[in-house]
């Protein structure tokens, strides 16, 4: 039989070189070849194409092969997951099971005890696999056992067990250890529990969007709560009011930080987490995904020395992605670089970052104030909400700094407007501004079963997308829905952008307190693109649909 390497060099994909360097010793050469798939010599699947070939055995690409539930059901799911295998059919008395490795005879010999059937293995790749057991193989039956065991215990709602003897195997612990993992298995931005009349609503915010994930039993959600308070440590007897605070989990062998927040209601205490997941700090300025325009216009702002750029948009519309990512580009060890926020919700190395403390009497102000004494050459505000940061801010701005900051505005023109309705001079505002970034996040089509097709014209005019009429029809993409997005048609999100420049035009506009509508037809009237000009165009592209794009523009 051929050697995994002799399969790859006759296949073309490995160098004939190579065939000097098999030792024959299988470890060895397997350590080689996954050294060749670091190095982007060879992909996953094309190893595991070859391994197919050299046991004799099919190859299948999982998301693309109907996958039935009976036959996942019939192994438990720590044994798929210890093994890296996945049931995929049921054929007479045969079990069908996917496997990266088909000749683990221990994994083989473990799904023949557990279910007592004959089992031929096929060979998959590690990222599909992967991917299908995090489809097929969730937290959720585990979860309903959890509610059901916790249903039964009937404990006194106001006896919660906490401390040191609250081990990490009591139902309460595994049952928010679950839903946190399961909530960044699913991708999720954030995780809703809410205390309804007669049980507890668990809603996962997957591409923006709400989906409801698990219904509990009324009685654990004290001990929910509780729970939460202790892992973020703020007061557990506290439940008049709201409070807030964040923790970091392990996922997958990577730290997730958690930012999170209760709110009193009538039946009880509401949570919410958002889930910051550091690899968005590390993103490149080309991953924003802004057109040429945009780009350019964006640049020329955050490579000044000086001078304020503010990044617009409703709450979860990814604008701290964005400054973040115009931090990463910035920061260089010759600069100091200086961050306000509250509370600190990514953390980069090579910047300093200070978390506002109202208690202790840190306001973003005075926090601001106290910084500028720090001698930064770039400041991160996390939100400007008052005049008195406002005024600081933009003080900053005129002194020799690169200010970065949000703020809570429809669209970039209104920035301007806002900014004077905090009672800060017309005159300053214009002097400061140097550019305004409008955002929204759209959900992504999944580049697996997204489908061409054409609007007629009455609908492109009727829509006022942009289109021009003189211009052939377009080619669009509507979602269709596959087992790798869920069959929801969107897999991931992209942001649709408005970068607004403060020319001297915009400038005087606004030193004679002009309207924002009449501040944006000059910006567009100077090439801006605006927010559905941009969808239009990223539509077009095929990243998203006509559908999202009037979602969330108006």
């Amino acid at each position: 039989m051929s050697s995994l390497a002799e399969i790859l060099i006759i296949r073309g994909l490995m160098p004939i070189e190579s065939l000097d360097q098999i030792s024959g010793d299988t470890a060895d050469d397997e350590l080689k070849i996954l050294n060749l798939i670091d190095k982007g010599v060879i992909t996953d699947s094309q190893l595991a194409s070859a391994r197919a070939a050299q046991s004799g055995l099919p190859f299948v690409e999982l998301a693309d092969y109907p996958i039935d539930r009976t036959a996942v059901s019939l192994v438990p799911a720590a044994l798929c997951r210890r093994h890296d295998l996945l049931p995929i059919a049921v054929q007479g008395d045969r079990l069908i099971v996917a496997m990266v490795n088909p000749g683990d005879v221990f994994a083989l010999d473990d799904v023949r005890a557990a279910t007592r059937m004959r089992v031929d293995a096929v060979v998959a790749e590690r990222n599909d696999l992967k991917a299908a057991l995090n489809r097929f193989i969730r937290a959720d039956g585990e979860l309903d056992e959890l509610t059901t065991a916790l249903e039964e215990e009937n404990r006194p709602k106001d006896i919660v067990p906490v401390g040191d003897n609250f081990e990490d195997d009591a139902p309460i612990v595994r049952f928010v250890n679950l839903l946190i993992s399961q909530a960044i298995q699913d991708r999720a931005s954030d995780i809703h529990i809410e205390p309804a009349e007669h049980d507890v609503l668990v809603r996962y915010r997957v591409d923006g969007v709400l989906h409801d994930m698990q219904r509990a039993p009324n009685n654990i959600q004290k001990g929910v709560t509780t729970r939460l308070k202790i892992m973020i440590d703020i007061e557990i007897a506290e439940r008049r009011r709201p409070q807030d605070g964040r923790m970091s989990v392990v996922h997958g062998g990577r730290q997730i930080d958690l930012r999170v927040a209760t709110l009193p209601t009538v039946y009880g205490e509401k949570v919410v987490m958002r889930i910051l997941d550091n690899q968005n700090t590390t993103l490149g300025m080309d991953q924003l995904q802004l057109l040429e325009r945009n780009a350019e216009a964006y640049r020329k702002s955050y490579t000044k020395p000086y001078g304020m750029i503010l990044v617009t948009g409703p709450t979860g519309s990814g604008k701290s992605t964005t400054l973040y990512t115009t931090l990463h580009a910035v920061a260089k060890p010759e600069i100091n670089v200086i961050t306000v926020e509250d509370p600190v919700e990514y953390r980069m190395a090579g910047i300093n970052q200070v978390q506002v403390n109202p208690k202790a009497g840190l306001t973003f102000a005075s926090a601001l104030r106290s910084i500028l004494r720090s001698d930064p050459d770039v400041v991160l505000l996390g939100e400007i909400r008052d005049h008195e940061t406002a005024q600081i801010a933009i003080e900053a701005s005129l002194t020799g700094h690169l200010v970065l900051s949000t703020l809570h505005t429809n669209d970039a023109p209104s920035a301007i407007t806002r900014l004077t309705e905090m009672d800060i001079e017309p005159f300053l505002v214009g002097s400061a501004l140097d550019s305004v970034v409008a955002q929204r996040l759209a959900r992504r089509l999944c580049d697996r079963c997204r489908t061409p097709f054409q609007h007629s014209a009455e609908e492109l005019m009727h829509l006022r997308v942009g289109w021009d009429p003189s211009m052939p029809l377009p080619t669009l993409y509507r979602p269709v829905g596959c087992a790798v997005c869920s069959n929801t048609g969107y897999r991931g999100r992209i942001a649709i952008h408005e970068v607004m420049t403060v020319t001297e035009e915009i400038e005087r506009a606004a030193v004679a307190r002009a309207s924002s509508a009449e501040i944006g037809r000059i910006a567009i009237d100077q090439g801006m693109t605006t927010l559905r000009q941009d969808g239009w165009a990223k539509a077009q592209m095929g990243y998203t649909s006509i559908e999202e794009i009037l979602r969330v523009v108006v």
